[in-house]
């Protein structure tokens, strides 16, 4: 058993693995999951910072953590995004994972280990931030891939209803086909993040039926 990722989280002992995908996108909500493992396998020696994985292997992957760990997911909208900005929607995001994930496994205390610098804001319990955390910590790599998939399959999800926008392949992000999507149609009311267009034109706010 020398995994690395997984030698990293048992030096915490009981852990809970936190991550987010969908800061930095025009579109879409932001997605946090948190996971706990339940045995580790072999089979989990794949699993790596969901940046470093194609999106065919991410879809594998997720299988294969939904499967071997107890998994939860926080969800912050558009509208949340706007009102509260991107930081405070991914703790809110991370809280309502967490929460979610203490009411299935509560038995013990957890050591929440979160990818990044910042400590989850208003979360109450044991938490360590770490830099980097999807390429050191098997459980923030495996909430990465949670999160990841979860969010590019709500992106596919709003091509089927605007595919105009091509979410499918962006999933969201600045890309030049998706400003000059923008440009020439709008943006969509509640799928676009305004505070984040209002950076480049404010003109390309505009309600799309």
């Amino acid at each position: 058993m020398d995994n690395p990722l997984y030698l990293y989280d048992l030096e915490y002992k009981n852990v809970i693995g936190v991550d987010e995908a969908g800061r930095g996108p025009l579109a879409g909500p932001v997605v946090a999951a948190a996971v706990i493992l339940k045995e580790y396998t072999e089979e989990l020696d794949e699993i790596n910072d969901s940046k470093k994985l194609t999106e065919k292997k991410r879809e594998k992957l997720y299988d294969i953590i939904m499967k071997n760990f107890y998994v939860t997911v926080g969800i912050s909208t558009v509208e949340e995004i706007d009102k509260l900005n991107i930081l405070n929607a991914n703790f809110l995001a991370m809280r309502r994972a967490l929460k979610d994930l203490k009411s299935l496994k509560n038995e013990k205390e957890y050591t929440v280990l979160v990818d990044g610098n910042l400590k989850i804001k208003e979360y109450i319990g044991k938490q360590l931030p770490i830099v980097k955390g999807d390429a050191k910590s098997l459980s923030i790599a495996a909430a990465s891939i949670i999160a990841k998939v979860t969010r590019d399959r709500l992106m596919k999800d709003l091509a089927n209803i605007y595919p105009d926008y091509s979410f499918e392949k962006h999933k969201g992000y600045g890309t030049k086909a998706h400003i000059e999507a923008i440009k020439n149609k709008g943006a969509i009311e509640g799928v676009h993040r305004k505070v984040f267009l209002r950076k480049i034109n404010n003109t390309w706010i505009k309600k799309v039926l």
